[in-house]
């Protein structure tokens, strides 16, 4: 039908779009600032977490760990956003109030009594940092399934006892929590020797992405506003990774990587730059080295430097707070920092963007009658577990452990984080070339109803993100009288005296609850 040849033509222009939380006006915008990790240099997934995820279990190895680790191997399963509990060894997927959403054990998904025995309420304190570390940046993608992969072995392992807060092995206690610290360091020195960097730069080929409208997208930039690259990465590698995505463009004119750009600034060592920052010195660019003392000169194009704060930024390109906009892909690093200290406009880099509206668009244009017709047959012929079994399938969809941004329709903690902080965001800065340089990105009313009354298809469609905001706005009013079916169903299955097990009533009526929301 026509209506559905728009819906899907909609979708293939989903995955070129930038998605709006808060309204800018792109003619506003005096300058653009640019981090270069995951935002301009995108990784080649899996191969990059891959090379990550083996230095850190090689180095696992090396330090005294067992050497049948050396056996995993990376599996791309897990989404960024997840918190690991350091006192139980759980990988958690929570939302924004610390409400458990999906709870795994090494490779093991836990369900009903299971989850209750750690967590009775179902929730975490956030806030305690001390025990919950929060998964934010795509380099935490390596880090977390090692974890994972460590949680497995030891739990699979004879030779040690699984305790409720570690493993015991003769005389010696390795509790979750030393793991973990165990993993950071050895995530910590993998960095900061610059392991990862030097086997980056060798094979820059087989694990960096090569965008050939990158050039296009700075040159236009350029036209209408000022440009800055502030990247915690130092001089060497920096230079290495904008000069082949900038410099090596066959067939035209050779342009210097730093010309794209009116200042640029390395070893920023973010978040701290959005406070009191470091001292700002000059890069020596024939060596590499820092010159010494601070500088406290005017601003010179083609010079490199370092250190430095979001102030000196400001000063030195003559520009303030809501006349920026700073593209990042760190929810924490670039994005809430930035916004929250500065004022500045955000646009957050979601790489995953790419896969879920791919998963969306496939799952929802596979026998989209056959699915509802199954789930109301399902439920009406009391067979609710048919209908369950297919909603938890179909959240698996997007890997180990659901969506990134949802669970059925409940947010997760990335995706709150997202909509309160980023102003923008899309799977890749590249997409704002599908828009003039005097757009102005409105973002939906959102509209409030009175406590009485359900709230608006259009409201909730605001609330939802990408990939199911677009699909549910279009095609709400066509499974209107299924819904409202599926509503009555659920109804007489709520009221039924005869289903014993608790654990697996909480969990049908979450799911059934999940679906009931699109209406």
């Amino acid at each position: 039908s026509e209506t559905h040849r728009n819906i899907l033509n909609l979708c293939v222009v989903c995955h070129h779009r930038v998605f709006v939380n808060r309204s800018v006006t792109l003619e506003n915008i005096q300058c653009f600032g640019f981090d270069m990790d995951y935002t301009m240099a995108m990784y080649k997934s899996p191969d990059y977490e891959s090379m990550g995820f083996e230095l850190i279990r090689d180095r696992m190895v090396s330090v005294g760990y067992p050497h049948e680790l050396l056996r995993y191997t990376y599996d791309p399963s897990f989404p960024t956003g997840l918190v690991i509990d350091t006192k139980f060894g759980n990988l958690l997927k929570v939302d924004s109030n610390g409400n458990v959403l999906v709870c795994s054990h090494g490779f093991h998904i836990l369900k009903g009594e299971d989850v209750h025995k750690y967590y009775p309420n179902k929730f975490i304190q956030r806030d305690d940092t001390d025990r919950f570390y929060i998964l934010n940046t795509l380099y935490n993608l390596s880090e977390t399934y090692f974890y994972s992969c460590l949680v497995d072995f030891f739990t699979r392992c004879t030779r040690y006892t699984n305790l409720l807060k570690g493993f015991q092995h003769g005389d010696l206690f390795m509790s979750y929590r030393s793991m973990f610290q165990d993993a950071r360091d050895t995530v910590d020195f993998i960095h900061d020797s610059g392991i990862l960097k030097d086997r980056t730069i060798k094979n820059l080929d087989r694990y960096v992405i090569k965008e050939p409208n990158l050039p296009v997208l700075l040159t236009r930039i350029k036209v209408v506003a000022k440009v800055f690259l502030a990247t915690n990465s130092d001089y060497s590698y920096t230079e290495a990774i904008m000069k082949y995505l900038l410099e090596n463009k066959s067939g035209s004119p050779k342009k210097p990587w730093r010309s794209f750009f009116d200042l640029i600034v390395v070893d920023t060592k973010k978040p701290l730059f959005f406070a009191e920052g470091t001292v700002l010195r000059q890069v020596d660019t024939n060596t590499g080295k820092l010159r010494i003392g601070t500088y406290t000169g005017d601003l010179q194009h083609g010079t490199v430097y370092s250190g430095g704060s979001s102030d000196v930024i400001c000063d030195l390109l003559d520009v303030r707070g809501k006349n920026i906009l700073y593209v990042g892909d760190h929810i924490f690093g670039d994005i809430l920092k930035s916004k929250k200290r500065q004022g500045w406009r955000t646009f957050l880099v979601v790489p995953e963007l790419t896969k879920e509206l791919q998963v969306w668009d496939k799952k929802k244009s596979e026998n989209k009658s056959t699915t509802l017709l199954l789930l109301l047959l399902s439920i009406h012929l009391g067979h609710f577990k048919l209908s369950t079994n297919f909603l938890v399938l179909m959240d698996m969809s997007y890997g180990q452990m659901g969506s990134l941004l949802r669970s059925g329709a409940r947010q997760t903690l990335f995706a709150s984080q997202l909509m309160r902080y980023a102003d923008l965001y899309s799977s890749t800065c590249i997409n704002l070339l599908h828009y003039p340089f005097n757009y102005l990105f409105m973002a939906p009313p959102v509209l409030v109803s009175p406590p009485s009354s359900p709230p608006p298809t259009h409201a909730y469609a605001c609330a939802c993100t990408a990939n199911q905001s677009v699909f549910f706005h279009n095609v709400s009013r066509s499974f209107s009288f299924v819904l409202h079916v599926l509503s009555t169903g659920w109804q007489r299955i709520t009221s039924s005296t005869d289903r014993s097990d608790p654990s697996e009533r909480e969990r049908e009526r979450d799911l059934c609850d999940n679906w009931l929301m699109i209406k």
